[in-house]
Formats: structure tokens, C-alpha cells, sequence
């Protein structure tokens, strides 16, 4: 019959052909007072084009009413043959439908079951590299009634092809009546790979090493059925996830090869990140590169690591249903530490696989000439005089903007290797020379002064390491904002990321002369040195012609003063 909108059913079986318009909301209720079971099939459905779930569907609830345990949805996004089953005597089902004007069409028939009905050769488990399933009393005509499921299962890294060598079921234009189901995966509710009745030899392919095919038939019309063979068919060498995660201070890049794409049916223009208008470049693998706060990137505060996360999408696009399995690819970028530990998770089929790599956090540390911290001193020794006000600079090189640099210690040492002869200039935040003076925290700039010396008895180069903290400024508790911690205290939950950095030597200038030009210093210092030795020289030139011109007129003026005092006489004669 053509039931318009709703009914209420008592026969132990029916078949119903449904035509519905727009704005329907129709209920069937099937009740009969029996200690069997309902088995309802949907063996036929066509909703208004482009319909979601949510504006038109059939409801299926296991009772006598819509208060009843819904049991299942059928929608226009359902890939299989729904088929449920009762818990009781009596089934509801609701059919609604949106305002568009279209004519929706349904066939639905159901049949009371007795407890403990078996069907012989009815389904069952096959786990060979190849077999054979046949309908129940092949080649005789099969029974009424019945639904039957065989679960196929071979080797791992092997497909299954599934030929029907003899097939012949009540012929319908929609399969409506008797019909055999093929699903790609161990289960019917979803992956159809095909519905088909009549007369034909089809056959079919899976993806995996699982297939299942279900028999359905209703109370008349019986034919022979059908024979099948099945045979594994080994898939080509494993693709492994052929996928690449580098992280850095400020971007995420994620690196995938076409001929992985292609393995999985693929191709770049099926790739989403979370923000969909961030595109990859294509070269020979498809490259997404992104700032880690940019393309839709989430960031966690996991207690002593900052996560950043992105998924990468791989998904079949431009139609209504797919036969292909959708894919995520969860990109992790782990702060933790001194340094980035950078996790993939590949999601397909509810299996998760990863790859961790280790970079670290891109911290530098230079000189200033001055507080205003706007021109970095670009030589190397930096010689400097004794007492010489210092400027020095820790910065943090990312895209978050809300990350926070700490000087938590700074040490001091004639070696760049630090060994046993140190200096402490800062620790743990409490300024431990008196010369040092800190600047308040600047987003990704760490800041402080203090004023030149040397060490004694010991090289004249110094250098300096520093140990930086980087914080979350959105966290309630920051170590970078508590300043000097003079008790070494637990570790709180927001806690702080830690890295270092080395900058060195400084030389005193007084050491210039003495290391002659073998240092590697500026051509301006070197002509200024230059200068400086032949100003010395001509000094000393003109102070020794002095002194030897002083010496000539000293010996000149005592030699006349000589002959003065000796006069000649003449010597009487006796």
C-alpha cells in the first residue's frame, strides 16, 4: 500500500512503499502482542538532494513510541543497507523532512523472528588466503526470510577480490526485495562497496584484508542464490607514512610525498589544515610551512611543555558519499625543556602511528652600545675598557606572541669551555655583582647590565653563559614574572621552559697592543691601533734625538771648561 503519512501496523510481516513532500514529520509504529523479535529492513531510500541529518532522516526507536531508545538514523550521508533489530515486540520509526520540494522515496519491510531461529549455512567466519560462500540450499531455492552475514578476513598486506561465479536473486530495478550487500571493512554499517539482486556474475574488490557480504531476502519470489569465491591478492610493498615534522621557535613545517598521496588514492588537492585557506607548495613532495600560531594552530599548556597543534585533513572532496577512508594526520610541536620535540600522529582505520624528532629553541645573546638596545655590537673579541658599562641582550627568535623570556642565571669565566673558574653575575634571578642592574621582562627580550672587569692571574678574555627561562604569559602563575628566588622552591604547574645561551670574549683594551694584530677585530680598531704605535714610535724618536743632542753639548761644554783651567807657563832658568 501507499501509507501517506504514518501508520499503525500489527501484521507479523510488511512491505511498505513510502512517498513523502516536503515538511513531513511521519510516525509508524509496529506492535503486535508476541514473544518475537522485529527485524526492519531499509532496503530502498532517497532523500531531497543535499539534505543533512539534521533536517531530514528516519528515526528508528527500539519500543512503541518516539520516547523509546532510539536504535539508529538512517539520513542522505548513510553508505550501507540499514538493517536493525528489535530488544522487544514493537518498533517506531519517524520520517521527517525538510522544505524542499521534492518527492522522497522509501521502501521498507520488516518480519517478526522467533528466539533462537537459525538458518543452516546461513553466514559465518572465513579466514583462508581464499574459499567459497554459498547462499543457504544453493543451488536450491533459497529461504524466506532470512539475513546472513559472512565476515572474509585474510593476511595482513593482502586485498580480497570477490567473484559471484553464480548468481541469480529476485530481480528488482533498486534491489528492493532480495538482494546481497558487499561492504568494505568487518562490519554493515557503513563502507558499502555494492547492492545487487537479479541475475549477474559481479565482483568485487576491497581495500584491506577484510571484506563482509550480507544476504537479505523477504517472503516470496526465491531463486537459487549464488556461489562465490574468494582469493587474496597480496597488496604492493607497504607505503610506509612517508611524512616529515620539523618545528622551530616560530613555524611548523610538514613535509608529505605524492607517491604517499597516491598510495592512499590521494592527491594534494585533498589536503586541509585546520584553517582551509593555508595551501601547501607543490615540488616533488607537498610541503606545508606556517608560523605556529597561524593556519588554525591550537596551543596547550601541558604543565612543563606548550603544545602546538595542527591537523592535516586528507579527504575525499566535490561528491555527496565516498568509498574512500578519510585520514588525519595530528602534527604536534612539544615545547618542553631545553628543547622542541616534535610529535606526527598519522590516524587512519582508529590506528594511530608517530614519529618524534628533536630540535631546539632559536635563543641568541648579544652586546648593545647602549641601553636603548637598537644597535648590537657586531665585533668579536669585544674589547671594552675596565669598568666599561655593558649592555647585553637575550632574545627569543618565534611567532607566539605570548611567550615571555626570563634571566634566570648568568655566569662569568676567562674559559669557553666554563670550567672550574667562574663568576656569578646572576642566580636565580637575585643579582649577585653589584654592578649588575636587569631591565623589567619584555616579551621575548631578556635585558641587563653590568660593568667590565677582568679575572686575575688568568687570561685576559671573558665570557658569558646565561641560563634563560621561557614562560606562557597566559599562565596564572609565571616563574618569568617572579623575579628573584633566593630558596630554591618546587616547581609550579605553569612552570618554564629552559634553554642557554654564550656570548664571548670580552677583552680589556689595555690588552690591544700587547695581542698585536693576530685578533680578529674590526679594520677600524686595527687603523686605530695602527695609529696609535706610530704615535709611540715618533715619541720615542724625538725623546731619544733630545737626549742625545743634551749629551753632545754636555760633553762639548766640559771639554772647554778643561782647557780653561790648564794655561801654559814658561819655566824659569835657573
Amino acid at each position: 500500500g501507499l501509507p501517506r503519512c504514518g501508520a499503525s501496523l500489527h501484521e507479523l510481516n510488511k512491505a511498505l512503499k513510502i512517498e513523502l513532500n516536503a515538511n513531513a514529520n511521519c510516525i509508524w509504529q509496529i506492535q503486535r502482542n508476541t514473544n518475537q523479535t522485529i527485524r526492519l529492513i531499509f532496503s530502498y531510500f532517497k532523500f531531497a538532494p543535499s539534505s543533512s541529518c539534521e533536517t531530514e532522516s528516519i528515526k528508528v526507536y527500539d519500543g512503541p513510541s518516539t520516547n523509546s531508545p532510539l536504535l539508529g538514523q538512517v539520513c542522505n550521508d548513510t553508505d550501507a543497507v540499514p538493517v536493525l533489530q528489535s530488544s522487544s515486540d514493537s518498533f517506531t520509526f519517524l520520517i521527517t523532512t525538510n522544505s524542499m520540494t521534492f518527492t522522497r522515496k522509501f521502501f521498507v519491510f520488516y518480519y517478526y523472528i522467533s528466539p533462537g531461529t537459525k538458518i543452516e549455512n546461513c553466514g559465518g567466519h572465513l579466514t583462508g588466503p581464499n574459499g567459497t560462500l554459498t547462499s543457504p540450499n544453493y543451488p536450491a531455492a533459497y529461504p524466506e526470510f532470512a539475513y546472513c552475514i559472512w565476515y572474509i578476513q585474510t593476511a595482513k598486506n593482502t586485498k580480497i577480490k570477490l567473484q559471484f561465479q553464480d548468481f541469480f536473486l529476485e530481480l528488482d530495478p533498486n534491489c528492493q526485495f532480495d538482494f546481497a550487500a558487499v561492504y568494505d571493512g568487518l562490519t554493515t554499517n557503513t563502507s558499502l562497496i555494492g547492492k545487487v539482486c537479479g541475475r549477474a556474475q559481479p565482483q568485487f574488490e576491497s581495500s584491506s584484508n577484510v571484506m563482509t557480504v550480507a544476504l537479505s531476502t523477504d517472503y516470496a519470489n526465491s531463486y537459487r542464490g549464488f556461489s562465490a569465491r574468494y582469493t587474496s591478492i597480496p597488496l604492493p610493498g607497504p607505503v610506509e607514512p612517508d611524512t616529515f615534522l620539523t618545528c622551530s621557535s616560530d613555524s611548523m613545517n610538514i613535509v608529505l610525498s605524492k607517491s604517499y598521496l597516491a598510495s592512499l588514492g590521494f592527491s594534494e588537492t585533498h589536503l586541509q589544515l585546520n584553517d582551509p585557506s593555508c595551501r601547501p607548495t607543490v615540488t616533488e613532495s607537498v610541503i606545508f610551512s606556517f608560523p605556529l600560531t597561524g593556519c588554525g594552530t591550537t596551543k596547550k599548556d601541558e604543565g612543563e611543555t606548550i603544545t602546538y597543534t595542527n591537523i592535516l585533513s586528507i579527504s575525499a572532496t566535490g561528491s555527496i558519499i565516498t568509498r574512500q577512508k578519510s585520514i588525519q594526520i595530528i602534527a604536534k610541536c612539544k615545547m618542553e625543556n631545553n628543547s622542541t620535540v616534535e610529535v606526527i600522529y598519522i590516524t587512519k582505520n582508529n590506528i594511530i602511528q608517530n614519529t618524534t624528532t628533536v630540535g631546539r629553541y632559536n635563543v641568541s645573546m648579544s652586546f648593545y652600545e647602549s641601553d636603548s638596545f637598537s644597535k648590537p655590537v657586531q665585533q668579536s673579541p669585544y674589547y671594552v675598557d675596565l669598568n666599561q658599562t655593558l649592555f647585553a641582550q637575550v632574545s627569543l627568535h618565534s611567532t607566539d606572541p605570548h611567550l615571555l623570556v626570563f634571566v634566570d642565571t648568568c655566569i662569568a669565566s676567562p674559559q669557553p669551555d666554563f670550567g672550574l673558574l667562574t663568576y656569578d653575575l646572576i642566580k636565580s634571578g637575585c643579582i649577585k655583582d653589584d654592578t649588575v642592574v636587569t631591565y623589567p621582562v619584555l616579551e621575548h627580550y631578556g635585558r641587563f647590565q653590568f660593568n667590565a672587569f677582568r679575572f686575575l692571574r688568568s687570561s685576559p678574555s671573558v665570557y658569558l653563559q646565561c641560563d634563560i627561562l621561557i614562560c606562557d604569559s597566559k599562565s596564572a602563575k609565571s616563574r618569568c614574572t617572579e623575579g628573584c628566588i633566593r630558596r630554591q622552591k618546587r616547581a609550579s604547574s605553569s612552570y618554564e621552559w629552559r634553554t642557554n645561551t654564550i656570548v664571548g670574549p670580552i677583552r680589556l683594551k689595555r690588552e690591544l697592543g700587547s695581542a698585536g694584530l693576530s685578533e680578529s677585530f674590526p679594520k677600524a680598531d686595527a687603523d686605530e691601533t695602527l695609529k696609535l704605535q706610530r704615535d709611540r714610535f715618533y715619541t720615542l724618536a724625538v725623546v731619544a734625538l733630545t737626549s742625545n743632542i743634551i749629551i753632545v753639548v754636555a760633553v762639548i761644554l766640559k771639554y772647554h771648561k778643561s782647557q780653561a783651567g790648564y794655561s801654559y807657563q814658561k819655566i824659569q832658568s835657573s
